[in-house]
């Protein structure tokens, strides 16, 4: 059994529960911006997986294929969120185009680095950054699944 399959996979069950309790029934009442800001304030976080790179957040070994890529790909994703964050909270007319593009690249790097992560072997050598796929990865899942629920629907005024 791979423990941190287990770890991701009930985290994420957890976030959908959280979700589906207190945020979609009330999502066609809230103002687009009001979701989509935390949610991208969260994912500016991402600039932590580069603690993929780091030398005692991961332990010697791990597998050069999947560490690049994550951290990388997530420092992107984070850069995306900044952007769309300064482009909501002005109301600019890119802002949805934005959101966009940053939950598509930010959604892509995840599925990336899960996939990278089972093919390369990478769980053993997490060490103290297993926190990032067993907590973190769950929760920005969810919020993405969010965003395009957003993104789908119909808005008569800026995002």
């Amino acid at each position: 059994m791979n423990i941190l399959t287990v770890n991701l996979l009930f985290s994420t069950l957890v976030f959908w529960i959280a979700a589906r309790i207190y945020l979609l029934p009330k999502l066609s009442e809230l103002e687009p911006s009001a979701v989509v800001l935390p949610i991208l304030l969260l994912h500016s976080l991402r600039h932590l997986g580069l603690m993929f790179l780091a030398p005692g957040a991961v332990y010697a070994g791990i597998p050069s294929e999947f560490s690049t890529p994550a951290a990388y790909g997530d420092l992107l994703t984070a850069v995306l969120a900044l952007i769309a964050i300064g482009a909501v909270s002005a109301r600019s007319r890119a802002a949805r185009s934005l959101v966009g593009i940053f939950n598509v690249v930010g959604t892509l790097d995840l599925i990336d680095a899960i996939v990278r992560a089972t093919v390369y072997n990478a769980a053993p050598f997490m060490g103290p950054a297993y926190w990032i796929p067993a907590f973190w990865v769950p929760a920005l899942i969810v919020t993405h699944y969010i965003v395009f629920l957003l993104l789908g629907r119909r808005w008569t005024g800026p995002m």
